[in-house]
């Protein structure tokens, strides 16, 4: 649910600067409801979220990525299969899903998740408006679009 997180905030807050996906190894059928819950009050277009697979991004007919950020160790070892040679990055964020969390726990981690991920995604906005290469953005964004930028996780 972090890419999905990362991929509304992008498309809000980067405008038509950017063309963002979320994708992940195994996605679920709906986004999850606390995932929404931090959306909501924020984002316009909610209605554009969906899981997707990784699989949907790797075929001939898919968009071609300059960078893939993987919010997942598990996603990374799949970036080599989308088309082009795409920048790889690995976004660290704790797992909101994460069993045996209570309902409050599990409340506050996303709540914890979105803000991490929302001061990375406004690093690097910043860092692609202010011209910057990508090695030097990534290098900009915690040591994380010309284009299109997929945002992985598991």
């Amino acid at each position: 649910m972090s890419s999905i997180m990362a991929e509304a905030l992008v498309r809000e807050l980067g405008g038509d600067s950017f063309e963002v996906f979320s994708a992940g190894a195994k996605p679920t059928t709906r986004v999850h409801p606390l995932a929404m819950a931090q959306l909501r009050p924020g984002i316009s277009n909610l209605d554009l979220l969906s899981p997707k697979s990784w699989l949907e991004f790797t075929g001939e007919w898919a968009p071609r990525m300059d960078i893939v950020i993987a919010m997942c160790d598990q996603v990374a070892d799949h970036a080599h299969a989308l088309p082009g040679q795409p920048v790889l990055y690995h976004w660290h964020f704790g797992d909101p899903l994460a069993v045996g969390m209570t309902d409050a726990e599990r409340a506050r981690s996303f709540e914890k998740t979105f803000w991490q991920i929302l001061r990375r995604v406004n690093f690097f906005i910043a860092a692609q408006r202010h011209s910057m290469t990508i090695e030097q953005t990534l290098t900009t964004v915690e040591r994380g679009s010309y284009g299109n930028a997929i945002l992985m996780s598991g």
